[in-house]
């Protein structure tokens, strides 16, 4: 150890507790080496008079005291921090002046997202396996874009299908498509046996994931579509969500070319219900599950009507369908 620089550092404790108690310093410093290893020093400090006769209590310090002296130190200037922070509190960085802030902060509801509520009516749908919910989702988005597209039943499925299929002919895709529209196709336990399906929609072949999907297009459109005629002129239909079961009742009223549309729907929590058809449109609302009734009246012949239920709780998307009048 470099007897010059213990030396200083003992001058410089010396002095921070002679001031820490409002003293006037005084050291006196005496080296004795011995080949360089051994080395002695002696410290004194004395009250403001300086002067033993006037009362002053000496201090001496040897190198083994110097941990008491440290300690001593780090007391000190701690309690000289802790003074200066109390007489001038630091700033954070984007404060400017001294600020108060309160112990404890509101806690503010947070606006969530709401899950996607119509997802449950896939358990109701004739498939021999359960779609993943992407896949589902997706395919009833396409199906509500076609509803109302001047096409028949099987380009309708090809195309709410295809883009699950990019590398698949579109051969292939109306070739199925075809099966599925036949009689034999409609049964899912008959399609089951057909493909031997016993794996999960990702493990299936390219061929039955086609196939399954087709059957749900088909299934979502005919779900999605409320046909009424003079003959059959009240239909049901019946649509499951995360909050319960909607029913949609359509009761079509004709009178040569006048034509009335009557939509009664039953909500399982609070919606709004919105009829169009040529420009106009009736809507009700409710702030609850119960009941709703709208209806339309129009002159055209044979109009194309669209119904449109929404529930915000569960979903932001709404849900379309169509009603096609016919003669």
């Amino acid at each position: 150890m470099n007897s010059d620089s213990e030396s200083l550092k003992n001058q410089l404790l010396t002095w921070l507790l002679a001031n820490d108690v409002n003293t006037s310093e005084s050291n006196l410093v005496e080296f004795k080496e011995n080949d360089g290893v051994n080395h002695s020093l002696k410290q004194s400090a004395t009250f403001a008079s300086g002067d033993p006769e006037l009362g002053g209590i000496p201090q001496t310090f040897k190198l083994g005291d110097i941990p008491t002296v440290q300690d001593r130190f780090q007391a000190v200037l701690k309690r000289r921090l802790q003074t200066e922070i109390e007489n001038q509190p630091p700033l954070f960085p984007w404060e400017t002046q001294l600020m108060e802030y309160p112990e404890r902060l509101e806690e503010r509801s947070l606006s969530l997202v709401p899950a996607w509520g119509w997802k449950a009516q896939q358990s109701k749908l004739n498939l021999p396996i359960t779609l993943p919910e992407t896949v589902f989702r997706e395919l009833l988005e396409k199906c509500q874009t076609l509803l109302t597209a001047s096409l028949p039943l099987g380009a309708k499925l090809v195309q709410a299908v295809e883009d699950f299929f990019p590398q698949e002919s579109s051969y292939a895709l109306n070739d199925i498509a075809g099966l599925v529209l036949r009689s034999t196709y409609r049964s899912a336990d008959v399609l089951d046996q057909k493909l031997n399906i016993e794996s999960d929609y990702p493990d299936l072949q390219p061929r039955q994931q086609m196939a399954l999907s087709l059957m749900a297009a088909k299934q979502l459109l005919e779900n999605l579509s409320l046909p009424v005629t003079p003959n059959s002129p009240v239909v049901e239909r019946q649509w499951f969500t995360s909050e319960g079961l909607l029913t949609l009742r359509v009761e079509y009223q004709s009178r040569g070319k006048h034509t009335q549309l009557r939509v009664e729907a039953d909500l399982p929590t609070k919606g709004i219900v919105t009829l169009r058809a040529d420009g106009t449109l009736a809507m009700a609302q409710s702030s609850s599950a119960g009941c709703l009734h709208v209806e339309l009246s129009c002159q055209e012949f044979n109009p194309t009507y669209t119904l449109e239920v929404e529930f915000p709780d569960i979903d932001q998307q709404s849900l379309l369908f169509v009603i096609n009048p016919t003669i």
